[in-house]
Parts: structure tokens; sequence; C-alpha cells
């Protein structure tokens, strides 16, 4: 089916449904969900909802995909020569910005998905996703001593795994940056290594903040 005959009623109702689901993922956990909730939240009804999905899970399932499919449209733009380019130049790479353009755009379903009473197989999913999206295409590209040090597979896990934690306070402390502020400090972490940043003989300075007045 493509794009120009998807029935708009269709969008809205699974735009509602993923709002309801984003909302009470964070009051009451996924598992104590029930589709009565969903409808009710969503102003729909039982009915509307089965022409949609199966259950409550494949409303996840699907939900997750999307999230997911949106991130992977962004990273075809992703060169990894460029990334170092751009790192070299003390620059912000441009995809990695909209990378969080897009988090912000959907911030209600990842702030509940990622957070205490979210998914915890969706974080697998964004790491392995950021594993071969990103770092894994890195790997042709550093230098044969790196394995040497740090096993290039232990390498990937921090990198994901620290990079996933900052996404995750971003969300949760209310997404006081933008953006482009917290594309900044992931490059720096990513150069500097939060050690680096720490015991620094001069202040690291933070973003500025963009003036909301």
């Amino acid at each position: 089916m493509s794009k120009q005959s998807i029935d708009p009623r269709i969008v809205r109702t699974k735009k509602m449904l993923k709002e309801a689901l984003s909302e009470l993922i964070e009051e009451k956990g996924f598992d104590a969900i029930t589709v009565k909730d969903l409808t009710s939240r969503a102003g729909l009804n039982r009915g509307t909802f089965y022409l949609n999905y199966v259950d409550k899970y494949d409303l996840l399932e699907k939900c997750e995909e999307e999230a997911i499919q949106g991130l992977i449209e962004i990273s075809k733009h992703t060169q990894p020569t460029e990334v170092m380019q751009f790192l070299a130049r003390n620059e912000i790479y441009p995809p990695m910005i909209r990378v969080f353009e897009y988090l912000t755009e959907h911030k209600a379903f990842f702030k509940a998905i990622l957070g205490p009473k979210g998914d915890p197989t969706f974080q697998k999913k964004l790491r392995d996703f950021m594993e071969t999206t990103f770092y894994e295409k890195l790997i042709p590209l550093h230098s044969n001593d790196t394995a040497k040090i740090v096993p290039i597979d232990y390498l990937i896990a921090y990198f994901t795994s620290a990079n996933l934690g900052v996404i995750q306070h971003w969300l949760e402390s209310g997404m006081k940056y933008t953006p482009r502020e917290l594309a900044t400090m992931m490059a720096t972490l990513s150069l500097n290594g939060p050690t680096g940043l720490l015991f620094s003989k001069r202040s690291p300075s933070h973003p500025e903040r963009e003036s909301s007045d």
C-alpha cells in the first residue's frame, strides 16, 4: 500500500493509541496495561483497536518497529569517514543532530519505553541499532593497535551503553538541552572520554544553553 493511499483516519487512530500507550507505560508500566485502558485513554472503542492491532503486545511491537525504522532512515545518510572528518575539525556531524531531533519529536514514546517502567528489550534493540549503524562501520577505520589495548567488541559495548545512558538521562531529566547541545556533548565525550574530561587541567565548558527569551 502506498503512502498516498493510507487512510488519514487510520494514521490518526494509531497516533492516538501510541500516545495512550506512552502515557500508560509511564503511569503503571506495560504489564499492567489492558486494551480497555488503551481505548479509554485514546477515546476509541475496542473494535477500532482490534481493526489495527491483535493485542497490546502487537501495538507495542509496531510502535517499537516504527521508532527504530525512523532512526534507520536517518542513518542512511551517515558515512563513517564523514563522521571522522567532522570530529577531526571539532564539528558536529549533522545527521547526529537529526537523531536527537527525531528523539525530541517522539519524546513521549522514547521517554516511556526507555524509562524504568518501559520495555527492557527495546534497549537491546536500540543498542543493536547503534552498533550496526555507527560503531561497526568505524571498525575498518581504527588503528590496529587499538584492539591490542581493548578488544573491539568491548569498545563497542562501552560506547553503545554509555551513549544510551546519556540519552536516557536526557529524557528523564526533562530534555533541558537541545538536540544540537546534546550532540555536542556526545561528540565531546567520544573524543575526550569521561576520565579525560574529569581530570583535564582546564575546565571543559558545557554547551551554551539556547535562550528561551
